[in-house]
């Protein structure tokens, strides 16, 4: 039986995506592994605030998932804002508006 397209296919499916399965390769994905649909995992973790610090434990355990339920995680990371470190300065005017950055830049 032959499987639904998925949307990951469009970067490596055919003879013209041989450079980013092969990329892909180089970083250690199998050929199986190529065939799962791929699924991106995001975070922030920053050592610098308390509470991002655990932020790539929680991406590990997301990523352990998605490869036991038969996807292939792909895991990147995004700015990290704190409003805490921004509360009484400059930066503070800016902790909302960065939240919108950062979705756009997912």
């Amino acid at each position: 039986m032959e499987r639904k397209p998925l949307n990951s296919d469009k970067e490596r499916v055919g003879v013209h995506k041989w450079m980013q399965r092969s990329l892909m390769r180089t970083a250690g994905m199998t050929e199986d592994e190529m065939r799962r649909p791929l699924i991106g995992i995001v975070g922030s973790w920053t050592d610098l605030f308390p509470g991002h610090m655990h932020l790539d434990k929680l991406a590990k355990a997301a990523a352990d998932g998605v490869y036991l339920g038969g996807g292939m995680p792909v895991t990147f990371s995004t700015i990290a804002i704190c409003d805490g470190i921004a509360m009484n300065n400059e930066g503070m005017k800016f902790s909302l508006p960065s939240r919108q950055l950062i979705a756009d830049s997912v």
